[in-house]
C-alpha cells in the first residue's frame, strides 16, 4: 500500500494545501451511512456555504461554475472505475483507500481495461487531493473496516442525468451521466445501471 505522498501518486495527480477543519467537522455531523452502503450526493449546500468551496470554484477550478459534493459509506471493492473531462478533487474526512488507474491504458479498440494496472493509494484524514482528468477512480475503499468519509468536487452538473443520450456507440457506451464514463467489472453489478462492462481480470478487494 502507497500514500498520496509517494512519487507514484504523481502520474495520477497532486496533493492540494487546503485547509479542510472546518470541512471534516461539516460532514462529520452527518447521520452514518447504512452498513455495507455507498451514498454520492453531487452537490450538498451546507459544504459550498463552507470557506473551501470558494477556493475550489475560484483558485483551484480557475472560475468555473462547481459543485462540492460527498461519497460516504462502505466499500472494500473495485467494481468500477470512471473518469471525466476534467479534474476531481477529492477532500478525506477519514482515511480512505483510493484505486487508480490511467486512462491512457484503456483498449480503445474494445473499450476494455486490465484491472491488474490499478494501483492502490491510502488517503489520511485531512488531506485533499487533485485527481487529473486522465484518472481512473471510483468510490473509495474503506479503512481498517470503518465507514469512508470524502468530499468531492467536480465541474458543476457532473454525474447528473444526460440532457441529450447519444447513440449507443463508439465511446458513447461508456457515458452514463454528464461528464461521467465509466467501465465496470462483470461481478459489480452495475450493468442493471446501464454501465459498460469493460474492466477485465480480478474485481480488487481491499481485505
Amino acid at each position: 500500500m502507497q500514500t498520496v505522498m509517494a512519487d507514484a501518486f504523481r502520474k495520477y495527480g497532486r496533493v492540494l494545501p487546503l485547509d479542510l477543519q472546518a470541512f471534516c467537522s461539516c460532514i462529520g455531523e452527518r447521520k452514518p451511512v447504512a452498513q455495507g452502503q455507498v451514498e454520492y450526493e453531487p452537490s450538498v449546500p451546507e459544504f459550498e456555504q463552507l470557506p473551501v468551496f470558494s477556493r475550489l470554484r475560484d483558485e483551484v477550478f480557475g472560475g468555473m461554475p462547481v459543485e462540492l459534493g460527498h461519497c460516504s459509506g462502505w466499500n472494500n471493492k473495485l467494481n468500477g472505475l470512471e473518469y471525466h473531462r476534467s479534474s476531481e478533487v477529492d477532500m478525506a474526512a477519514t482515511d480512505l483507500i483510493l484505486l487508480l488507474g490511467c486512462q491512457q491504458d484503456i483498449d480503445w479498440k474494445n473499450f476494455t481495461y486490465d484491472t491488474a494496472k490499478v494501483e492502490a493509494f491510502l488517503v489520511p484524514a485531512g488531506t485533499a487531493v487533485e485527481l487529473y482528468a486522465t484518472t481512473l477512480h471510483f468510490a473509495p475503499c474503506s479503512v481498517s473496516g470503518k465507514e469512508f468519509r470524502m468530499g468531492v468536487a467536480l465541474p458543476r452538473g457532473t454525474n447528473e442525468p444526460l440532457d441529450v443520450v447519444p447513440e449507443k456507440n463508439g465511446e458513447n457506451q461508456l457515458l452514463l451521466q454528464q461528464n461521467k464514463w465509466l467501465l465496470a467489472h462483470k461481478d459489480s453489478g452495475l450493468d442493471k445501471d446501464g454501465a459498460w462492462i469493460g474492466l477485465v481480470g480480478e474485481n480488487i478487494e481491499i481485505r
